[in-house]
């Protein structure tokens, strides 16, 4: 197996595992993900005069950012985008 074909594969179950705990199927899920995108401020400013609190909420969006990615993007994307991004 080339290390091509096994970055897909690695890439292709990890996609699988995060969409299979975060599936939208059971309340469960969709409690934890509305708990989360609260917490990681999915959808307001990580800005905080203080560059230590700053830095702690971009942590926190950092996951929720990850955690979005592989629900909503292709595999190939998602092997372009850490490809390029986690060197």
């Amino acid at each position: 197996m080339t290390l091509i074909e096994k970055a897909k594969l690695f890439i292709s179950q990890r996609r699988r595992a995060y969409r299979y705990v975060f599936s939208n199927e059971n309340q469960f899920s969709k409690d934890v993900l509305a708990d989360l995108a609260r917490f990681c401020r999915a959808d307001r400013s990580c800005f905080n005069p203080d560059s230590r609190v700053h830095a702690v909420l971009e942590g926190r969006r950092e996951v929720w950012l990850r955690i979005t990615q592989h629900l909503n993007l292709s595999e190939e994307e998602l092997l372009r985008l850490y490809s390029t991004k986690e060197k």
